[in-house]
């Protein structure tokens, strides 16, 4: 199907994109967002932060706990610190990281130099707090950056959720980009798309 000339809503461009012939699985659905006025040499256009979807992703985020009481303690920190490739790989299975407070100076020494370059430090897992609680809200989290260039792209669910849903997930994380533009940043064009689908342009 062809791309619409017109610019679309969500709703109309989610409508749009399910006409496409259905695949053996739920495609993801991606928000991507193209900035303008924006100078990524100067470090203060640069930023990162975390959204938490109303709706969720619609799958399984991963998440670890750094603790010493998780197995995941010193320890086990300077023991990746021998194994370069192990712990490139251990870092990689996981979306997001929580950490105790007295464990995060060693995680930012042994750990941030891996860490930092994609968005993914730890968050502090305060003392006391429940941390399903914040498991639970983080396993609902994407996280919007800009880095080396002038576009963002979120996982903000799948094709098994509603539109509604996906809507709904959609607003809030473009509600979040506006908040963090800086300076005389805008937003350029916005696209959704699923996996195997073409973006579709909608309005903002």
């Amino acid at each position: 199907m062809e791309q619409p000339q017109e610019l679309m809503n969500i709703d109309s461009a989610l409508a749009h994109l399910r006409s496409h012939e259905k695949r053996g699985f739920s495609q993801s659905l991606d928000l991507n967002v193209t900035l303008k006025n924006i100078d990524l040499k100067r470090p203060e256009n640069k930023f990162s932060k975390e959204v938490v979807l109303p709706h969720g992703r619609g799958k399984d985020v991963d998440v670890c706990i750094i603790s010493e009481a998780s197995g995941l303690g010193k320890k086990e920190i300077d023991e990746f610190e021998k194994d370069k490739k192990k712990l490139r790989a251990f870092l990689k299975k996981y979306d997001f990281f929580l950490c105790e407070a007295p464990l995060m100076p060693i995680v930012g020494k042994s750990l941030g130099r891996y860490l930092a370059p994609k968005g993914k430090m730890p968050k502090l897992l305060p003392p006391g707090r429940d941390p399903a609680t914040l498991i639970d809200e983080t396993k609902r989290s994407v996280r919007v950056r800009v880095r080396d260039s002038p576009s963002i792209q979120v996982t903000i669910g799948t094709e098994a959720m509603n539109d509604s849903q996906l809507r709904e997930n959609a607003e809030k994380v473009l509600e979040e980009i506006k908040k963090s533009l800086p300076g005389k940043v805008q937003i350029k064009n916005v696209y959704l798309k699923f996996t195997m689908t073409k973006p579709v342009k909608i309005k903002v």
